[in-house]
Formats: structure tokens, sequence, C-alpha cells
């Protein structure tokens, strides 16, 4: 059964997304990378927390990921937080910038990745902002599975 999955190295996790949002609609985009970036990523070096996806134009737009200088790379070397254009069709992009312009959603990375093929994938979705109270419903949630996991485990 794992000989069957697909090999992905996750690079970086936005995992506060999962937190401050109400995840809906899961997208597979492709990156518009230079060369001493896709280094760094193999490397394994990213971070897509404070990061957000915005439309320009008719274009998507990765903002504020940090993928950090290569560091074998010479003056000719990448911006770390430069803005980056995503790969998608033209039916998503206009799904995408609908859903923002009209029901007021954001679009947030949720992870970034190395696909089977070694390139660089971006997993965004389609989010909604959790209010005070749902932020405080989800911890405590988390609160009770890890309080369950440890009761069932001490029990047995």
């Amino acid at each position: 059964m794992a000989a069957d999955a697909p090999k992905q190295k996750t690079i970086a996790e936005n995992r506060r997304a999962r937190f401050d949002y109400f995840l809906e609609d899961h997208i597979e985009a492709g990156l518009q990378l230079r060369g001493t970036e896709i280094k760094a990523l193999r490397d394994g070096r990213a971070n897509i927390a404070e990061s957000y996806v915005s439309p320009e134009g008719r274009e998507m737009v990765l903002i504020n990921a940090d993928i950090p200088p290569y560091k074998m790379a010479n003056r000719f070397n990448h911006e770390p937080r430069r803005h980056r254009k995503l790969l998608l069709h033209r039916k998503q992009i206009d799904k995408l910038i609908g859903a923002v312009q009209r029901e007021g959603r954001t679009i947030v990375p949720v992870r970034l990745y190395l696909n089977e093929a070694g390139k660089a994938k971006l997993e965004i979705a389609l989010a909604k902002g959790k209010k005070l109270h749902d932020k405080r419903e989800t911890a405590a949630e988390r609160d009770w599975q890890r309080d369950k996991a440890r009761l069932l485990r001490d029990k047995g």
C-alpha cells in the first residue's frame, strides 16, 4: 500500500492556516521559479507561514513567501521574498478571482512540496476566516482529542 502512494517531499507547511481559516477547496498549482530558487527548495528551505495568494490582473501571485538565498550561488542569487506567479488553468484562475471578489474569500497556501517528478508545487485552498469563538472551539476539540488519546493509551 505504501509503495503505491506518490512520493512527495514536503518542504513547508502552513499549519496556522488550518487554525485561522475554514479551508474549503484545495487546488494544486505550479510555481514560476528561478534556478537558484528551485535549488534552495531542494535543500528543503522555505517558509510559507505568513504568505498569501492574490490576484494581479488575470494572474494569481504568491506574496510574502520566503525562499532563502541558495548558499552556493553567486551574485545572481534570487530575492528571498519576491512575488512569484502561480501556474494554473484559466478556469481555475477565474473561479478563484470570482470567489475572492464576490464572496470575500481568501486564498491561502497550505503546503509547498516537490512532486514525484521533482517539480515544485503549491497546494492552495480557498478559505473563509474563522471568528474568535470558532478558534476556541477548534482549540477545545484539539485538546479533547489529545486527552482522549492519552486516556486510551494509559487505560488500554
